[in-house]
This record gives structure tokens, C-alpha cells and sequence, in this order.
């Protein structure tokens, strides 16, 4: 068989599964964009009718979109500023040597195999309520009035338990391109006189760039998408202080009934989404091919 033969035979066999995937993502984005234009509300399906741009309209004007775009922008930058700095001290301090290393790595990547509504839930009920949270325990002990979390600072709460289900991640690709670093550049520079933070700064950082470009790409895509957590913990409140772009689609379309805005929202969303996945891709590969 020649390798004309090979190769389309090969495109042959990837058809069915290209075709699925194609119809699977193409399909309920056809739907979405065709309701955006619709009025259509679940309370009433059979006013349904061509709406033209007045979904859009009314969505963007909605005060609870700015806020919405404002919280997700916190949340989003919140979370890589928590994981970046606490993902590269970590990875410094788990590359050096110690008793039980293997142990203790294991242990700090478990929180980014937990499920995100089963850490909601224990962050809500075991770390930060009021009445019997570890957070309320130690401000007992210290002789200080227990901090109501998420009534009080519900986006910072959701960063916070973002931020710890993400930080493992951050911290394993740090110290996977800390490993990789050569020891005898390190040895040289100590040799010269180096101290350990001019070695941190001209030596360690920038080796850990594209690495920081990663952890920024996926994350941001990710992060971008929260949910449940959110769901789980404050609902988006208290009013829309913690609301952020997904979860202001979803009080649309299923508190809201009202499909059409929802729709309209959503392909917003993904436009923001692309606009941002574009740009980290494009920054991603330039540092990567630095």
C-alpha cells in the first residue's frame, strides 16, 4: 500500500469520529444563536417569535452583566495571582531535598482530583461558617468575632476555594520545569557569588516562563467557565456580588425563564471566551517558541 493509499485510508477512519464531534459542537451553538434571536420563555413557549437584536440589547444593558464581567474578571485574575505565586513557592520549596518528599507531593496535588461541588460544600460547611467553621474555631481562639465568609466576602471566598482547587496544578508544572533545569547553571552562578534570590530572579524565573504561560492558558479557559462552585455556595449573592458571566446565563434561562436573553448571553460568553483563548494562545506561542 502506498503511502497515498495510507493516508486515506487513515482520513477514512477518523471520519465518523470528526462527523460526531463536528455535529456535537456545531449543533447546540446553531440552536443558541438561533434562540438569541427569539423571544422565547419557558412560561409562555407559544408567544415564541423573531426577536431580532432585542435580546442582546436587553442583556447587555442589564446592571447585573457590567457586574457580572467585573466579578469574572476578579475571579479570573484572583485565582492566577493566588496559583502563579503560591504554585512557584511551593514548586521551590518541594524541589528541594527532604524526608517524606513523595509523600508530601501527593498530598498537595490531591485537592485538583476533588470534584469542585464536593470542595464547595466543605469549604462552605467546614472551613468557613460562622458557627462551627475551622475559620470561626481560630478566630475563637484568638479572642476574635468569627468572620461570616460568604455573606460578608463571598467573591474573595470563591477565589479562595478556586484557588485551592487549582493551586496543585500550578504547582506540579512548576516543579516539572524546575526539574528540568539544569544544576550546573545554578552551580556556576553560586560559584560567582550569586545568593539564592539574585538566582531566583535571573535564573529560576525565567526558566520557569513558558511554564507560566501554560498554567495562565489553561487556567484562564477554565476558570473563566466556574460554576458550581458559586451554584453550591452563594448563589451569586448577596444580590449579584458574586455572580459571575456563566452563572447570570443561568439565572436567565432557568430562574428566570427566559431562553432567549439566556441564549443571547451565551453566545457573548463565547465570544469572550475565544477573544481570550485567542490571545493567550497567540502569547502561549510566542513564548514558547522564545
Amino acid at each position: 500500500m502506498s503511502g497515498y493509499q495510507m493516508k486515506r485510508a487513515a482520513r477514512f477512519a477518523l471520519t465518523p469520529s470528526v462527523v460526531l464531534l463536528f455535529i456535537g459542537m456545531i449543533v447546540p451553538l446553531a440552536m443558541t444563536l438561533w434562540l438569541s434571536f427569539q423571544y422565547y420563555n419557558l412560561l409562555n413557549p407559544a408567544e415564541a417569535g423573531f426577536a431580532g437584536v432585542s435580546n442582546y440589547t436587553y442583556f447587555l444593558s442589564d446592571p447585573a452583566f457590567s457586574q457580572a464581567i467585573i466579578n469574572t474578571l476578579l475571579l479570573v485574575g484572583g485565582v492566577l495571582a493566588i496559583t502563579v505565586i503560591g504554585g512557584i513557592l511551593l514548586a521551590l520549596l518541594f524541589d528541594q531535598p527532604m524526608w517524606g518528599r513523595g509523600v508530601v507531593r501527593l498530598l498537595v496535588i490531591a485537592p485538583f482530583f476533588v470534584m469542585p461541588t464536593v470542595s464547595a460544600l466543605v469549604w462552605k460547611n467546614m472551613l468557613m461558617h460562622p458557627g462551627y467553621g475551622i475559620f470561626a474555631w481560630i478566630a475563637h481562639k484568638l479572642g476574635l468575632p468569627p468572620v461570616e465568609w460568604l455573606s460578608n466576602s463571598p467573591l474573595l471566598s470563591i477565589v479562595m476555594i478556586v484557588a485551592w482547587q487549582w493551586l496543585p496544578f500550578a504547582t506540579l508544572i512548576f516543579l516539572t520545569a524546575l526539574q528540568s533545569l539544569d544544576t550546573e547553571q545554578q552551580e556556576a552562578a553560586r560559584m560567582d557569588g550569586a545568593g539564592p534570590f539574585d538566582r531566583l530572579i535571573y535564573i529560576i524565573l525565567p526558566h520557569l516562563g513558558r511554564a507560566v504561560t501554560v498554567v495562565l492558558l489553561m487556567e484562564t479557559i477554565f476558570i473563566l467557565a466556574i460554576f458550581a462552585e458559586i451554584f453550591v455556595t452563594t448563589s451569586g449573592g448577596p444580590g449579584y456580588a458574586s455572580t459571575n458571566l456563566p452563572f447570570l446565563i443561568y439565572v436567565q434561562a432557568l430562574l428566570q425563564f427566559d431562553v432567549g436573553a439566556a441564549s443571547a448571553g451565551a453566545i457573548i460568553a463565547v465570544v469572550i471566551a475565544n477573544a481570550v483563548a485567542i490571545f493567550a494562545i497567540r502569547l502561549a506561542g510566542k513564548n514558547l517558541t522564545a
